[in-house]
């Protein structure tokens, strides 16, 4: 393997992306389907209202995730993975299954398949 600086190797450059706290947390949440800002932060035990916005924006300007304003009275605000966002649900999907198997975190029955909604 050849010696690759670290701002042109693309390890590095995606886990400046994703490895920020929460945002792999995020993600996963939103692999699911459009979900609302409070719905994020219920599912996020422990996240406060500023980082899960500060995420979100980061998340937007990366372009893994739209957010998209409906126009009803109050506003509605969804929040989507794109399709770059959702070429990271492999990697989640791998993360889940080395977590059951060498973590010692079982939470599925025995024989079954983890899927990701994408």
């Amino acid at each position: 393997m050849s010696a690759v600086s670290n701002a042109t190797c693309p390890v590095c450059r995606t886990a400046d992306v994703v490895c920020g706290k929460w945002t792999l947390l995020i993600v996963r949440d939103l692999a699911e389907g459009a979900a609302r800002f409070c719905e994020l932060e219920r599912s996020l035990e422990g996240i406060s209202p500023r980082t899960l916005s500060l995420r979100l924006r980061a998340l937007e300007e990366e372009g893994i995730v739209a957010r998209h304003t409906y126009p009803e009275v109050p506003p509605r605000v969804e929040y989507a993975l794109t399709v770059k966002g959702e070429a990271l649900v492999p990697l989640i999907e791998d993360m889940r299954r080395y977590g059951t198997r060498w973590l010692g975190l079982d939470v599925e029955p025995e024989g079954a398949t983890t899927t990701v909604a994408a």
